[in-house]
């Protein structure tokens, strides 16, 4: 078997690590990822109790293109999700991404919309686009 240390003439010394111990490792390692990757496949989405759906919209108000994003050139896109209630309310929004001047627009705006009556609550995505 090899000596795991080696001696040059400057008495510099080079540590040898055996190999099973880095195998050993590997093994746990990959035994633990498996594991986490099985528990958030198993553990539901905190947003399942609302369903995706899409459902047919009975009143829609657009948005208003802000006047500080006119004056000051701001384009570009804005997407929320909302909650509808089983009346077709909208029950809440939650942004998703976008210019915060944008955003208050379209929050603005689909809190006035209303929907075809479901069974249960759902979420629906939307994105609006602003161009100038």
């Amino acid at each position: 078997m090899a000596s795991c240390f080696h001696r040059q003439s400057e008495e510099k010394t080079v540590n040898c690590t055996p190999f099973r111990r880095h195998a050993r490792f590997r093994r746990i390692g990959s035994v633990l990822f498996v594991a986490l990757l099985a528990l958030f496949s198993v553990v539901p989405n905190h947003s399942s109790l609302a369903q995706t759906s899409t459902r047919k919209l009975k009143t829609r108000i657009e948005p208003v293109y802000p006047e500080l994003a006119k004056r000051n050139n701001i384009t570009g896109s804005a997407r929320v999700e909302l909650l509808v209630t089983a009346d077709g309310r909208v029950k809440d929004v939650k942004v998703l991404g976008g210019n915060p001047v944008l955003v208050q627009a379209v929050t603005t705006a689909v809190m006035k919309w209303r929907y075809e009556p479901a069974a249960e609550e759902s979420t629906v995505v939307i994105k609006f686009d602003f161009n100038q």
